[in-house]
């Protein structure tokens, strides 16, 4: 299945951490709205979209993903202009030293340094791992008043623009979980069997916030998160550690650190996968989270399964996924959907 991953692009390129998605939002808007009957943004900011199918579903179905991406916040600017940061969401410290971001309304373009440079560090110093608090984001300022000029406290800061499509694979920031969005986006554009509620939600990152708001909301009797899970198919990697494998379609798990997933939907997924000729894998470790470990406990409860995507470099300047792998997802979910909503 082949596909155009303009409109991923576009959402990969957009800056949005958690508690910013408004750009991201604002460009879902505009692309789904000709496509849904009704469509309302929440007080934490959740984009919920409700789409009208060729028949009423006997079962409500919430299918979920998340806009918001992980990165830092400014917290202080110090009398050399220099900008100290804290992080948004899950993010190694040793990952971004030396990296650039992009800082503020005014996109301006910094440096993630460190208050002691290597050069001049002890052999037994650089051993260890740098904290974000011994970090700095250097903008060029030459002092705290030209800074800011441009910056304050509170200013969101962001890996920059760097989606590459090259090989059959998918190079960027932001794909967790940007590319979750877009195959809800390409669901929403088809003509579906059943009536359907999307959820785009707010601050997955740091806490899985807004999908418990949104779910509590919509009061769903079944949902289907859409996800960006760690891919460890490097070498050295033992082949049980490696969580899921690029170009094996798409992932699903029976437990996270968050949610024990529903057993039925765990066993349809594989059941129609195998019948339709749906390259699926399973999550080789109970590790991670997603936006179901808030959703599956709302209200009364709620059934709940996830389909990921595997993506290697999670949580970093640049992860990669497989483009198969989203066509493979999306063909799931899709197929999922029509049995959850006809059960």
């Amino acid at each position: 299945m082949a596909g155009d991953l303009t409109m991923l692009q576009q959402l990969c390129e957009s800056s949005g951490i958690s508690g910013d998605e408004s750009g991201v939002r604002e460009m879902i808007l505009a692309e789904i709205s000709p496509f849904v009957a009704d469509v309302k943004i929440d007080a934490l900011g959740n984009l919920v979209a409700f789409k009208k199918g060729a028949k009423k579903a006997s079962k409500k179905l919430m299918i979920s993903a998340h806009m918001d991406e992980v990165g830092f916040i400014v917290t202080h600017v110090t009398d050399e202009g220099l900008l100290k940061f804290a992080p948004v969401g899950g993010i190694d410290a040793n990952a971004i030293y030396g990296k650039p971001v992009t800082v503020g309304n005014k996109s301006l373009t910094g440096v993630i340094g460190v208050d002691k440079p290597v050069h001049l560090l002890k052999s037994e110093e650089r051993q260890k791992s740098i904290a974000i608090d011994d970090m700095y984001i250097d903008i060029g300022a030459n002092d705290k008043r030209q800074a800011l000029e441009h910056v304050m406290p509170g200013d969101t800061v962001s890996f920059p623009a760097n989606f590459k499509y090259e090989n059959g694979m998918v190079k960027s920031k932001a794909l967790d979980d940007r590319v979750g969005c877009f195959v809800l986006m390409n669901l929403i554009k088809q003509d579906l069997p059943f009536d359907t509620y999307f959820s785009f939600v707010v601050q997955e990152e740091v806490g899985l916030r807004g999908a418990k708001v949104a779910a509590f909301g919509i009061d769903p009797d079944a949902a289907i998160v859409v996800e960006a899970t760690t891919a460890a198919d490097i070498k050295g990697t033992a082949p049980e550690k490696q969580v899921c494998r690029l170009s094996n379609g798409a992932v699903i798990a029976f437990m996270d650190k968050n949610t024990v997933y529903d057993r039925a939907l765990y066993d349809l997924a594989l059941d129609l996968a195998k019948k339709n000729n749906i390259k699926v894998q399973v999550k080789s470790m109970v590790t991670g989270g997603n936006d179901a470990g808030a959703i599956h406990q709302s209200r009364a409860g709620v059934r709940t399964i996830a389909v990921s995507l595997p993506c290697r470099y999670l949580h970093t300047a640049c992860g990669m996924i497989c483009a198969d792998d989203i066509w493979e997802t999306q063909k799931l979910v899709e197929k999922l959907a029509e049995k959850i909503c006809n059960a």
